[in-house]
């Protein structure tokens, strides 16, 4: 085997202590809160915990497939902000309307994210730029819909059923978060489409050369993205109840703390759907421990940038490890 392909050969493994930091940190985490409030011990706090965090983790699980592929999504946010303003208008209060507004909002993400994949791939536009952009125009398109008020009003039976606990204790939205990291999962190991996703993430030009459908895993993959992040519109349009003017702004922020956290790099080919699911614990009980704390939001905006910040410079420490250790 050359030098060349040992690096693509052996990019689809994480490092066992990369696996297991964001789990490490997670039960640490946990502890120190469970000793400042006991409710952080308790099934029915950690299950509302998980509830609040429910549009967030969603919209996550696709994005940490874009960042595997080393690119990056600012558009999930928009796209929230879309899905739950589209669905309550399409809803519009009428039983007849449900699933109609969820299909429309489903669709209307994986488009957006569809049109970000083309332009990435295809046009070879920054995906930073690209997202971004496409953020802006999705909020003015929401702005436009809304009127700039509240508007649309959710199917009956919709928001109860969603909010609602199996036997008493477990959250449908909870339900829905798992499942959808499930899927993220089942995705990531056991489809073609997740094998390509990591080779590629770890080697372009060495994917390429090897015949593997670049442009083509890309657009998916930002489909995908657009998808997860249009289901995270429709479990925050649940779980408030209210579409907004732009219900999901900022939480594009939230996305990529909680993945970067989980240990997917923005030098791609690293990661995995079940440690984002970490990371996105580790956020809400970070920021949870914040409001026990009473830290105004100001002071919690500093908390996630540092998140960010520092997880982004751990995970690029570990890795430069690990392959230290390999050459050696």
């Amino acid at each position: 085997m050359s030098a060349e392909s040992k690096p693509f050969g052996h990019s689809t493994r994480l490092p066992s202590l990369e696996k297991a930091a964001v789990w490490i940190v997670l039960v640490v985490l946990l502890l120190v809160a469970g000793l400042s409030s006991e409710a952080f011990f308790k099934l029915n706090y950690l299950t509302n915990l998980l509830r609040q965090a429910a549009p967030v983790g969603i919209a996550a699980v696709g994005v940490t497939f874009v960042m595997l592929l080393r690119g990056v999504d600012l558009s999930v946010g928009a796209v929230i902000s879309m899905s739950a303003v589209l669905c309550a208008l399409v809803m519009d209060g009428r039983p007849e309307n449900l699933w109609l507004g969820i299909a429309a909002s489903c669709v209307c993400g994986a488009l957006i994210g569809l049109a970000n994949g083309i332009l990435v791939a295809h046009g070879k536009v920054s995906s930073f730029i690209m997202t971004l952009g496409m953020s802006i125009v999705v909020y003015g398109l929401v702005q436009v819909g809304s009127g700039g008020t509240a508007r649309g009003i959710v199917s009956p039976g919709f928001r109860e059923v969603v909010n609602s606990r199996i036997g008493g204790v477990l959250p449908v939205l909870v339900i829905c978060l798992l499942f959808a990291v499930a899927i993220g999962i089942f995705l990531q190991s056991r489809t073609r489409f997740g094998r390509s996703v990591y080779l590629i993430g770890a080697n372009p030009e060495a994917a390429r050369l090897a015949g593997l459908p670049v442009n083509r895993v890309t657009v998916v993959a930002y489909a995908v993205s657009g998808l997860f992040a249009g289901l995270g519109g429709l479990a925050l349009l649940a779980r408030t109840g209210v579409s907004g003017t732009n219900p999901g702004a900022g939480m594009e922020f939230d996305v990529l703390a909680a993945v970067v956290l989980g240990g997917t790099t923005f030098a791609g080919g690293r990661g995995s759907v079940g440690g984002t699911f970490a990371g996105v614990m580790v956020l809400f009980i970070a920021l949870n421990l914040a409001n026990v704390a009473g830290l105004p939001f100001a002071a919690q905006l500093i908390i996630k940038g540092l998140i960010i910040i520092i997880a982004s410079a751990a995970h690029s420490w570990i890795g430069a490890g690990s392959g230290g250790r390999k050459q050696e």
